[in-house]
């Protein structure tokens, strides 16, 4: 038998833990990721008076406020790290081509490390905009989500939000608010920065940093450029100004720009190129118009502060941020994809979902609804089709495109160096989200779902960071905020669906404007595939796709009719032959917490095969908390042996689910170490087997346990620990 050892924790935290002389039951409690509660956020002026402290005893930001406001200090108390080594201004605008410094200090003459006794004796300068006062509150909700499906058991966030005001000498009428959030029981900072024209007259915002930090380098490199050398791992940033097309963002934020600091010269690096200087900032939004009367917001940034190298203890807390802050990717109702082609396919489905247990019927690509179609008839058509979903207990939703489509010269994205629209686009041709079309197309998206009453909008391709160079869309003024106007448009519409029940599916980095679900990533090609192949293809990235997403953050798919090509071996339609492949591709899906796209035109065909489809929901809906919770990655599918996942909830009835497969034409025995410290136990457990047989295990030094575990040729078993 082969036997597989899995170290969870890094050395470095294990070490810890015996230097300080913890017990183990006394790290996993202190621990903000298994047990972290009572970590609650505090504002508060410091005994000198000059100081103002940010704190819920896992991060902390002190501030200077005179002469004028400065951020001084940034520590991760979790590992006792200072991030900061030098002072910087608060943010930058540029207004109207000119450079204007929000907040700041100077005087530092060595920016490698920042002594506190040096800070008296720092200047402020009459040029930078000046900290006027500063007020704090309870965090409010930044969008007012209205739950209509169901949810993993998260609470509601709290923490402190605090305010900085600064005005200028130099622009008269132009007030600049630094907003921070900072949560309870999360080392998460969220900044962002609102500017006000009430000096009577149209300015021009070129840009807006909101965020520059002097950050200590990782690496000691005398030669290299800054794309060679390491980033800043202690912190993680995350904006809302996203377009990554399902890509991880934290290899795809374009705000996040990590820059070299010429005032830092004793630095290793031979050329002055330690990449030590992080700014936030929209690159290609270069003209902004304000109107007087009118504000502009920038993008919202979030720092999460990492005290671990270790890629599933940083998922986790990429994870937990979601949770935190965007509580609305928890929902996760069970939905199918119908293809349909006429009304009474349409209700077959309804009873069908009703029937076994599903919570919700998505019209497909390729089916017969047009959201676009604002018609008397469609529109009173499809509302007699919602609210039969409706009266069964079921919600209903649709598909549109947005881009891969061309409209017209008029309206597509124009080109600015040909200016002309051809393949001008990400997706070759597009529209442009601020012309008159695209104007139209939200104004008839939410019409269509408000008439109808649909409760799910499956958006395909929306705006993608596309730039525009006309300058005849009533939506943007031209190149300059061409991608500025058409992102707001774009999270405008995701917002309002979020405030108004609309569950919205969208292949895109939304998820902190509303959005609920993503691509799980996937190529849509493999689908063609054999059903073996697609199974483990499945299982990898299931595998790969939730290291930063929770499992309700992604979407599969499975194909019951051909799709993308492929013959009879790559789809389960006639469902009744294919009931084992059926089972594994449902339970491989359910089993992970990933919701995938079942596209065809029916869920079952014969009793036997209804019978499956409601037995594999029955056991989804029994352990739905633990199957929602988050992933501890243990093996990835190789089709050589088995792989797997551990679901992790401390807080749940059921502390962890363990699901193994085995891609082998022969049934396996493997003892398998299992790690369990984020289950919140530390000493003997219960695992319980498919049979409901429990037995106790303990736990070892290295927080795992082993199990003895058989799993049945090209089939599954799981294990429930509690």
């Amino acid at each position: 038998m082969n036997k597989i050892n899995f170290t969870l924790l890094s050395v470095s935290l294990l070490l810890a833990s015996v230097v300080n002389g913890q017990t183990a039951n006394n790290k996993q409690s202190n621990d903000w990721l298994v047990n972290g509660k009572g970590y609650t956020a505090s504002i508060k002026l410091a005994e000198n008076g000059k100081d103002l402290v940010l704190t819920n005893g896992l991060v902390k930001r002190d501030f200077r406020i005179k002469p004028n406001l400065a951020c001084i200090g940034y520590e991760n108390l979790i590992s006792g790290q200072q991030l900061l080594r030098a002072v910087k201004p608060e943010a930058v605008l540029m207004i109207d081509g000119k450079k204007y410094n929000i907040g700041g200090l100077y005087g530092q003459k060595e920016n490698a490390y920042l002594m506190p006794e040096w800070i008296d004796a720092f200047t402020a300068s009459e040029n930078d905009f000046q900290f006027d006062s500063y007020s704090v509150a309870q965090v409010s909700p930044y969008i007012n989500w209205k739950q209509t499906n169901w949810a993993r058991n998260i609470k509601q966030a709290k923490g402190k939000a605090l305010t900085f005001k600064f005005l200028s000498n130099k622009l008269k009428g132009i007030d600049v608010l630094v907003h921070y959030e900072l949560y309870d029981d999360i080392p998460l900072i969220v900044k962002w920065l609102s500017v006000s024209n009430n000096s009577g007259v149209p300015i021009i915002i070129n840009r807006v940093v909101n965020e520059i930090l002097a950050l200590v380098e990782e690496e000691s490199a005398v030669v290299g450029t800054p794309e060679q050398m390491k980033k800043q791992h202690g912190i993680y940033v995350e904006t809302n100004y996203a377009f990554n097309n399902a890509m991880r963002y934290d290899i795809s934020d374009q705000t996040t720009h990590w820059k070299t600091d010429s005032t830092y010269t004793s630095q290793v690096n031979y050329n002055y190129q330690t990449p030590g200087l992080l700014e936030v900032y929209p690159e290609n939004v270069t003209a902004v118009k304000l109107l007087p009367a009118e504000v502009y917001n920038s993008v919202r940034t979030h720092e999460l502060l990492q005290d671990s190298y270790d890629r599933e203890r940083r998922g986790l807390a990429i994870r937990k941020m979601y949770a935190t802050v965007a509580p609305w990717t928890a929902e996760n109702p069970i939905f199918m994809h119908l293809v349909s082609s006429n009304d009474e396919q349409v209700k077959n489905a309804i009873e069908q979902c009703a029937a076994t247990g599903y919570e919700a019927l998505i019209l497909s690509f390729g089916s017969h609804c047009n959201m676009e179609d604002t018609s008397v008839v469609n529109i009173e058509n499809w509302k007699r089709l919602a609210d039969l979903a409706h009266q069964k207990g079921l919600k209903m939703g649709c598909y549109s495109l947005f881009s891969s489509r061309r409209i017209s010269d008029e309206d597509d994205v124009i080109d600015p160096v040909t200016g002309k629209p051809d393949a001008a686009a990400f997706f070759g041709n597009a529209p442009c989200l601020g012309s008159k079309w695209g104007l139209a197309y939200i104004s008839k998206l939410k019409y269509f779902l408000e008439r109808t009453g649909f409760d799910i909008f499956e958006n395909d391709g929306p705006y993608p960071g596309d730039l525009c160079a006309s300058t005849a869309h009533p939506g943007h003024t031209g190149l300059a905020d061409s991608q500025w106007r058409q992102m707001e448009l774009q999270k405008g519409l995701y917002r309002w669906c979020n405030e108004h029940g609309i569950y919205v599916n969208a292949p895109d980095w939304y998820f902190l404007d509303g959005t609920n679900k993503i691509g799980l990533g996937y190529r849509e090609v493999n689908f063609s595939l054999p059903r073996d192949q697609q199974m483990i293809l499945n299982r990898q990235n299931i595998f790969d796709g939730t290291w930063e997403k929770t499992p309700s953050m992604g979407w599969g798919f499975v194909p019951l009719t051909r799709y993308q090509g492929g013959g009879e071996e790559a789809v389960l339609e006639p469902l009744a032959d294919h009931l084992k492949d059926y089972e594994q591709l449902m339970i491989q899906y359910y089993g992970s917490g990933v919701q995938a796209c079942y596209r065809g035109p029916r869920l079952y065909d014969t009793d036997k095969t209804k019978e499956l489809v409601i037995k594999t929901i029955s056991w989804y809906k029994k352990y739905r908390e633990i199957l929602n919770s988050d992933i501890i990655h243990l093996r990835r599918a190789d089709g050589r042996d088995w792989d797997g996942i551990l679901h992790v909830n401390p807080s749940g009835k059921e502390k962890g689910l363990l699901l193994v497969f085995n891609p082998l034409n022969v049934p396996i025995t493997r003892d398998i170490n299992v790690p369990v410290y984020y289950t919140g136990l530390n000493s003997k457990i219960q695992v319980e087997d498919p049979d409901g047989k429990v037995k106790v295990v303990s736990i070892n030094r290295e927080y795992e346990i082993t199990l003895n575990v058989t799993i049945p040729a090209k089939g599954y078993t799981y294990y429930i620990i509690k």
